[in-house]
């Protein structure tokens, strides 16, 4: 039996389990954000859905309501282990913070795997994409699609994630490697809104820029309205990266340059699979990496 909750929409529930009823044989997945209206976060909840019932086991998918709330993804991994847990999926929205909880579960036996997000304990298996090599793809994209010594800027997501500081990371080394200018380095906290706002500031202050790296597609997305109400867009390389449906529908539409896809899919059936391997003792190694690709107009049709 699978039950699929989002902080957001506590009320939406698969195949009509009631909310907060888990047992102590679920599984808790627990993503920085919930899926509705985040195609990337319902891509990784799908997912853990689908293995789940390829692996007959129970399930619970909760997130807090924004990737910045730590005290609520900390207060539902306390939640749900005072029910009972027979293991935990997380992707944690600040790794230092959640450490502390993550040594408790651990403590009490609870295998436990991170997926998209790296955390700080030892012993836990990550699961996801090499950050700072997608981001040095998409900087590579930069470097080869704008001429060297023109003004670039990069949207950051949360920098105290490794998410965030591996992306900002690769974008930075790659793109200073081949010349680019980095002027501006603003965090848009992976948020769309916010994303348009930062790069707003970014055009005020930086009027010659040609390129922008957009630490995910939420963020680049809101950078291209910003560019677009600007009338710069035709004259920026815009990349992001999550590859999600919106963004290749982007860059079809000549908006986005490119992004770097991920699999967030894998990221939620490897999660559960590797917390049940865990459970009857397997091993696992120290990181399993589900991928990096380039996604431009000659392949953004396979990722709408």
């Amino acid at each position: 039996m699978i039950k699929s909750i989002t902080q957001a929409f506590a009320a939406s529930l698969v195949l009509g389990v009631a909310a907060g009823t888990a047992s102590a044989d679920a599984i808790l997945v627990t993503t920085k954000g919930p899926g509705a209206g985040n195609p990337f976060w319902a891509a990784v909840e799908a997912g853990a859905t689908a293995k789940a019932a390829e692996l007959g086991v129970e399930i619970v998918i909760l997130a807090p309501a924004s990737e910045s709330d730590v005290a609520r993804q900390i207060a539902i991994i306390e939640d749900q282990m005072a029910k009972g847990l027979a293991g935990l999926v997380v992707a944690p929205t600040d790794p230092n913070a959640l450490g502390p909880i993550i040594d408790q579960v651990k403590a009490e036996g609870i295998p436990v795997v991170f997926i998209d997000t790296l955390g700080i304990n030892e012993g836990v298996t990550y699961i996801g994409t090499d950050n700072q090599v997608g981001a040095a793809i998409a900087a590579k994209y930069l470097c080869d699609n704008v001429e060297a010594g023109s003004d670039v800027a990069i949207l950051q997501g949360i920098i105290t994630q490794s998410t965030g500081k591996a992306r900002a990371d690769g974008s930075r080394e790659g793109m200073a490697a081949c010349g680019l200018n980095i002027v501006a380095e603003q965090t848009g906290e992976w948020d769309r809104a916010k994303g348009m706002t930062v790069m707003e500031n970014i055009i005020t202050g930086n009027p010659n820029i040609k390129g922008v790296f957009a630490s995910n597609d939420n963020m680049a997305l809101g950078a291209a309205e910003a560019l677009k109400n600007a009338n710069m867009l035709q004259d920026v390389v815009l990349v992001g990266f999550d590859a999600n449906p919106d963004a290749a529908e982007s860059i079809l539409a000549g908006d986005m340059s490119a992004t770097v896809a991920q699999n967030p899919y894998n990221m939620g059936a490897l999660g559960v699979e590797s917390v049940v391997k865990l459970g009857k003792g397997e091993s696992l190694p120290a990181v399993i990496d589900t991928g990096t690709i380039l996604v431009t107009s000659e392949n953004a049709e396979e990722f709408k």
